[in-house]
């Protein structure tokens, strides 16, 4: 199981926020670029970075940020947040990204996700945001009436290969991982689940790795100092982490 630790960022700073929601903020002090060199130094391979600006409105304002951070880090990263066209995934390849993000495009537009996925292969990661077991678009602002668990299977059989699944109501909350949604997903034949959402105790790693979850996302357990990074790959024993 591979860690990524995350850096989300919002007019270009490295924030938090608590279950999605863009009016519970948390701005750090460093910048994007040294977040992704403190966590190089800690012995990450691997980067999760969200657009968060991109993610509600589309835009593309936090793009030379992500780029700066491409260019100063020999992880591998995987970017996300307002992907809607095949132009932006161009650009986020050609500047360093190891693989893209897919997420309201992926529900809303299914052959901009086919064209995708033929294309790019597995490069395409698909984002899918859980609210009440519901898929949630537009930066977690709008929830459909999409059953998440259904629409995973749904990705498995259109080729999707990796899947990033976050459950809204425990991310940024530091009170643990949705476990339970990751047994059942591992369930699903063909495909490579990364955990993301309030992870916050090394044995939820633990657990993770013994369902076959191929990687976990840490985000603000690690800003706030109840998981240490070096710790938790220790924890994982994973030498390409």
């Amino acid at each position: 199981m591979i860690l990524l630790p995350a850096i989300d960022i919002k007019n270009g700073q490295v924030v938090r926020l608590l279950r999605g929601d863009y009016d519970r903020v948390t701005v750090y002090d460093r910048t994007p670029e040294a977040a992704a060199a403190a966590f190089a130094a800690a012995g990450a391979k691997h980067l999760h970075m969200v657009d968060l600006d991109g993610a509600k409105d589309g835009t593309l304002s936090n793009f030379d940020t992500v780029r700066r951070v491409l260019e100063s880090t020999g992880m591998q990263v995987e970017i996300g947040g307002g992907i809607r066209t095949l132009d932006r995934i161009d650009r986020y390849l050609e500047v360093g990204a190891a693989r893209v993000i897919l997420g309201t495009a992926a529900l809303e537009d299914p052959a901009f996700l086919r064209e995708a996925l033929l294309r790019y292969g597995e490069r395409i990661a698909v984002g899918v945001d859980a609210s009440d077991g519901k898929v949630a678009t537009h930066g977690w602002l709008s929830v459909t009436d999409t059953d998440s668990f259904s629409f995973c299977r749904h990705l498995a059989d259109i080729g999707v290969k990796t899947v990033i699944y976050t459950d809204i109501s425990k991310d940024g909350a530091e009170s643990g991982t949705n476990l339970s949604a990751y047994e059942e997903l591992t369930k699903i034949p063909g495909l490579s689940i990364i955990a993301s959402g309030g992870i916050t105790y090394y044995e939820e790693l633990r657990r993770l790795s013994e369902l076959s979850v191929s990687g976990a996302i840490l985000g603000k357990a690690l800003y706030t100092g109840k998981l240490d990074l070096a710790q938790a790959l220790r924890e994982v024993r994973c030498p390409s982490c």
